[in-house]
């Protein structure tokens, strides 16, 4: 079942939250594993959370929208009292004394926090690579990679294990894995959810949100953790809309931009059939089509880095000084490099943001409501193509991984990753609707027209949980 028709199974009694979960833990605790997309599970926590959410319900007394639904993290969701090691040695046997923002709200709306699932060392990677807890396997073929940062929550989530999970995406860390697993990943506005209690990469782009089956179970997670925060200063203080009201209004008279220039350099062919496939299905449902050439973002590319490296560094200083053993080499030699980078040139790359931001939402978005773009620009590489230890050249093919992605964290514009079929090599491809800030209804909705229209969510992998 999606996200929401188990909510909806579990409201009505058609199914019992102990049934669901037992399920869950069944398919992370064995297929999972043989995947590699789970860093702890507890069943017996798991199986007694849901008891007690069935009894709830029984009772009359139910918590939310999402009440007895069974739901699984990446590791770097702090929950006071519980591990949480982010995918490293440094953190092994972590356990925080504060629960997230994000896990919190979700725990209002009544879901269950069963599991934690594997990421980068420090999210630190678009691939999934992990030299410390072993990488994850896309579960469409285990020899390719799922995407990283949130690598465990794209696999489990494609692989019908748990029908959500939290990501984060700091240069494409959720769309990413959504793409390369065939999944719908949202990266909201900066600020439209709190990152309280999720561990930091880089503070000011840094953005939470959710891996899910389809459009609609994105916008129900969604609506679950967004809005302002106390405790993150850096939360917009705007009521959060009604994700799900026009979901189902489709796209006849929007406006949709198709990124030429840019974009699409370096793109298969492959790739550039299914793009303009789906934007001929948008004309056909009545979106108006236009081209927009979108000159090179490969400066915008070099700051967003640059500001990722100075955060991280500032975060893992110490560590560096007293335990640099303890990183993998590619994460070390990343946030060393950026002890060296000079404040001033940190600062310009912030000051230069709102500059570039008025520029791209004036010029880019300017004639249009969304405007689509390739996830990744070719084909999903294997595991071992992409491994930096094992082939000297894949470094080149790694930062090409995350080319597309990066400057929307930057501009902290919202993005939603839609699946839109597959290459020859039978691995999924994605293309990412890029909105206004703030505007997350919005491509909800074009999104939902699309799935609606081509079924692109309905497949399921052949490593996938069948009960």
């Amino acid at each position: 079942m999606s996200l929401a028709a188990l909510a909806k199974a579990i409201a009505r009694g058609k199914i019992s939250s102990a049934e669901a979960t037992a399920a869950s833990v069944k398919a992370l605790g064995t297929l999972g594993r043989t995947l590699n997309a789970v860093a702890g599970l507890d069943p017996d926590a798991a199986m007694k959370a849901a008891k007690r959410a069935d009894r709830e319900r029984a009772q009359g007394r139910k918590r939310g929208p999402l009440h007895g639904v069974p739901l699984a993290h990446k590791d770097m969701y702090y929950r006071r009292g519980r591990v949480s090691e982010c995918g490293s040695i440094i953190r092994k046997g972590f356990v925080p004394a504060v629960t997230s923002t994000a896990l919190e709200r979700l725990d209002a709306a009544g879901a269950l926090d069963i599991a934690r699932l594997n990421m980068v060392e420090f999210a630190m990677g678009p691939t999934g690579h992990n030299p410390h807890t072993g990488t994850p396997r896309n579960p469409w073929n285990p020899e390719h990679i799922p995407g990283g940062s949130s690598s465990g929550p794209g696999v489990a989530v494609a692989a019908r294990m748990v029908a959500g999970s939290l990501g984060s995406d700091t240069g494409g860390s959720i769309r990413m894995p959504a793409a390369f697993c065939g999944i719908v990943g949202m990266k909201p506005t900066y600020g439209l959810v709190s990152r309280y209690g999720a561990m930091p990469l880089s503070f000011s782009q840094d953005h939470i949100g959710p891996l899910t089956r389809t459009v609609e179970d994105c916008a129900l997670m969604l609506q679950a953790i967004a809005g302002p925060d106390p405790k993150d200063p850096t939360t917009s203080p705007r009521k959060p809309p009604n994700f799900r009201a026009d979901i189902e209004k489709g796209v006849r008279g929007k406006t949709i931009a198709v990124a030429k220039g840019w974009f699409r350099d370096g793109m298969s062919d492959e790739v550039a059939r299914s793009l303009d496939a789906a934007a001929e299905v948008y004309r056909k449902l009545g979106a108006r089509i236009v081209p927009v050439d979108v000159p090179s973002l490969d400066h915008v590319n070099d700051t967003a880095m640059l500001i990722t490296g100075c955060e991280s560094a500032s975060f893992h200083e110490k560590w560096l000084r007293e335990r640099p053993q303890d990183y993998s080499p590619q994460v070390r030699m990343r946030t060393q490099q950026s002890v060296l980078y000079p404040a001033v040139r940190y600062l310009d790359a912030l000051r230069g943001r709102e500059r570039v931001l008025a520029w791209f939402v004036g010029q880019v978005l300017g004639r249009a409501d969304a405007m689509l773009t390739p996830v990744l620009s070719f084909a999903v590489p294997t595991i071992r193509e992409t491994d930096v230890g094992d082939n000297p050249k894949a470094m080149d093919l790694v930062i090409r991984v995350a080319r597309n992605t990066r400057p929307i964290n930057y501009l902290g514009l919202p993005s939603l990753s839609v699946p839109c079929g597959f290459t020859r090599n039978g691995l999924p491809s994605g293309f990412q609707l890029v909105g206004r800030p703030f505007s997350e209804a919005l491509l909800f909705r074009i999104g939902r027209a699309y799935e609606r229209e081509t079924g692109c969510t309905d497949k399921a992998p052949p490593n996938s949980f069948t009960g």
